[in-house]
């Protein structure tokens, strides 16, 4: 109330009640319409308003985003590690096989086969043959296996000297009419029976297949006892007769044997011929 109005003067409703014209004092009109003091808010308000509780609560889940981001790329960067030191190791050995190829270059390395790929009939190196066995020849002329293989051995060595066929006749027809082509030991020199024989005769000490005599030059009884020198023996000592291959069979044999018979041996001549046919 102004000190100049009257004491019993009431306000009127179009009349408002008067305010204190007081600058400094923070009092508002009483009842309903007084407004609220505003409240002053501290550390403590700020941080339980709702505006503020978002925002804090936004931060935090940026920062733990951060946190396993920064802990996922770390795990990533440690797998990621070996596998790049598995890269360095192999780009090292492909940069050393490079260099070892070029190395190489002169010589390059063939291809393995591969497994189902079938070798050529050149690449494919056969293993040598173990040599056969020679083929015992068939008797002829009625011979007996014992006697064609004691052929053969004649004719054989007469083929190494180049002998001519008539060679071979009259040697083989010169063994069949002396030993009938059986290599014969000697009954008068005991050390002829140390060596293979098939029979033994008691002519002297002549043996072999063309019963030539140590005594007379021929050999040691253990070469004649061989039918491969002895048919040796006699090839050489026909050569040395003039003239040879223009006498018979009988003469040509007796000039080298100088036997008691010279006419025998011209009995042997058309079997010798078969004989010698069926081994050359």
């Amino acid at each position: 109330m102004h000190p100049d109005d009257p004491i019993d003067q009431t306000p009127t409703p179009e009349q408002p009640a008067a305010r204190t014209a007081d600058p400094s004092s923070t009092e508002r009109a009483t009842g309903r319409h007084r407004s609220p003091e505003p409240q002053r808010r501290g550390p403590r308000a700020l941080l339980t308003s709702t505006p503020v509780r978002v925002a804090l609560a936004a931060g935090v889940t940026c920062c733990l985003g951060v946190v396993a981001f920064t802990g996922t790329r770390g795990d990533a960067d440690a797998e990621r590690e070996p596998v790049a030191e598995a890269v360095a190791d192999r780009a090292a050995a492909d940069q050393r096989a490079s260099r070892a190829l070029d190395r190489a270059a002169a010589s390059p390395t063939p291809a393995s086969p591969s497994p189902t790929a079938k070798p050529s009939p050149s690449a494919t190196k056969k293993a040598p043959k173990k040599p056969a066995k020679p083929r015992r020849p068939r008797p002829v002329a009625g011979l007996s296996q014992a006697q064609m293989d004691n052929a053969k051995v004649i004719v054989e060595v007469g083929v190494d000297l180049k002998m001519p066929r008539r060679a071979l006749v009259i040697a083989v027809a010169t063994a069949m009419q002396e030993s009938t082509l059986l290599n014969y030991a000697s009954g008068v020199l005991p050390e002829s029976q140390n060596y293979p024989h098939q029979a033994i005769g008691w002519d002297h000490d002549s043996v072999g297949l063309f019963q030539q005599r140590p005594s007379s030059g021929w050999g040691t009884v253990r070469d004649l006892m061989r039918p491969a020198y002895a048919a040796r023996a006699f090839y050489e000592a026909l050569r040395e007769i003039p003239g040879w291959q223009e006498m018979s069979l009988t003469a040509a044999a007796q000039a080298v044997q100088v036997s008691a018979f010279p006419d025998a041996y011209a009995q042997h001549e058309e079997r010798a011929t078969t004989i010698v046919a069926a081994l050359v």
